[in-house]
């Protein structure tokens, strides 16, 4: 893949998505301590085969979860080596997600199907809007986790908002998978239609049955990678989506 990818904004979203990661991921275990000066922006775009503008955005991303300090004229240095993953070291698997995800999401989507007002509606109907007009597989994870946020608001119920938020970063990396190969994301994404239409429409067991459906899907098509960790897979699907590019 060129590094001049300043006309396929679907190439640089998914490249600034790996970037992001990989440096995130080497903030977060040490392996660029707190008080490091990143390599410039010239370096990193040659490290990772990408254009400059690429690198800026990943540089605002990480300033933007307080990881690093871009100073103009300096450089870029690590501040904080932010919370370590919740899970200790183990991991979760699509499987355990999936089974996690069931009885929270289920329970979200029928109170939000109880509950939900105008206001909330038409935050539903943007946030469904958005997973639609996406334009690369890591905008859409990101629009699709904030849809089911949505209905976690909808439910009126902070309990369950925070659970589901708590486990956000593993449900993002599941959903730039789903999103983007055609085995998972083609059957999945109607059901956010129908778990919205549901919710519109104050039916509270159709809202709980398509989102059990919708979740459940993975259970069938994920095949060998239910028992993959999830980072794992997510890099691992992003790297084949950027070699395809």
């Amino acid at each position: 893949m060129s590094s001049d990818d300043s006309f396929r904004p679907a190439v640089r979203g998914l490249l600034t998505e790996r970037i992001a990661r990989q440096l995130e991921h080497e903030i977060r275990e040490g392996e660029l301590a707190v008080g490091t000066k990143l390599a410039s922006e010239r370096e990193l775009a040659q490290r990772f085969g990408a254009s400059r503008n690429v690198v800026r955005e990943v540089l605002r991303r990480l300033e933007a979860q307080h990881l690093i300090d871009v100073q103009p004229g300096r450089g870029s240095y690590v501040t904080a080596q932010g919370d370590r993953s919740p899970f200790a070291g183990a991991r979760p698997t699509v499987r355990q997600l999936i089974e996690a995800r069931l009885p929270v999401e289920v329970e979200i989507a029928g109170l939000a199907a109880e509950r939900a007002g105008q206001a909330e509606i038409e935050v539903l109907n943007r946030a469904h809007e958005r997973v639609l007009q996406a334009p690369d597989a890591a905008e859409k994870a990101r629009a699709d986790l904030a849809f089911h946020d949505a209905i976690a608001a909808a439910s009126g119920n902070p309990v369950l908002q925070v659970m589901l938020s708590s486990i956000g970063g593993p449900m993002f990396e599941m959903m730039l998978r789903s999103n983007s190969d055609p085995a998972i994301g083609e059957p999945g994404v109607p059901h956010h239609a129908e778990i919205l239409d549901a919710i519109i429409e104050h039916d509270v067991a159709r809202a709980r049955s398509h989102m059990h459906e919708h979740l459940a899907l993975g259970l069938r098509t994920y095949g060998a990678d239910l028992d993959t960790s999830l980072d794992v897979m997510a890099t691992r699907h992003l790297d084949r989506l950027l070699r395809q590019a």
